[in-house]
């Protein structure tokens, strides 16, 4: 038999049992194709990279598994984007009660922190609120889901901060620096606790 004739024979096993057996591992792919013929590791392994490369099997990232109590997955990296969008927050709002307007250079970073802390932590967390894991709409890449997913946290801060403004004019407490800071402090913490909870049981019900 011909090496070419040898190579495809070995292409229709790995894709056979890629459909019947629908291994989660390549370990799992190789073992399985080395029970149905006497191939080495290394000529199943270079025959699945060749088909991956031709597009007719596809290797998934396998997701780091997720642990079931909440406690525990806000521990994971996973939930990375949780802690530093409440510490992005509660420092904003300790900068702007502590650094006076006129106190100058330190009155730059309380002008940079309000700008995150206007125009996108509100969004941003409202946002991972409704769309936990995956945005609803189908993008070919993960950079074109970071693009969509910014432009969905600027465009709901847009219209979020205005709300709140709107409702504090009629409270006690009227439209003050106050009473902003702190009503988008507790919206944002609010809905960023909604999401990393929702987010949490998502990827549990995905690794199921």
């Amino acid at each position: 038999m011909s090496d070419a004739s040898k190579d495809e024979e070995l292409a229709q096993i790995v894709l056979s049992v890629t459909k019947e057996k629908q291994p989660e591992t390549i370990r799992q792919l190789v073992t399985l194709v080395k029970d149905r013929c006497q191939i080495t590791e290394k000529e199943i392994v270079e025959s699945i990279l060749r088909l991956q490369s031709e597009g007719k099997i596809k290797l998934s990232k396998r997701l780091p598994q997720t642990p079931l109590k909440l406690n525990a997955y806000l521990q994971t990296g996973q939930a990375f984007w949780f802690w530093a969008t409440l510490t992005t927050t509660f420092v904003t709002a300790a900068t702007v009660f502590t650094i006076p307007e006129d106190l100058y250079p330190w009155v730059y970073i309380r002008y940079v922190m309000g700008i995150i802390f206007v125009l996108w932590l509100p969004g941003y967390s409202f946002t991972k609120a409704l769309f936990p894991v995956q945005l609803p709409m189908k993008l070919s890449t993960e950079n074109l889901d970071l693009i969509e997913r910014v432009a969905l946290s600027l465009g709901m801060s847009l219209a979020l901060v205005p709300l709140v403004g709107l409702l504090l004019n009629y409270t006690p407490w009227g439209i003050r620096l106050a009473s902003i800071v702190l009503s988008l402090l507790a919206l944002t913490v609010v809905f960023a606790t909604v999401a990393v909870v929702r987010e949490h049981e998502a990827r549990i019900e995905k690794s199921m």
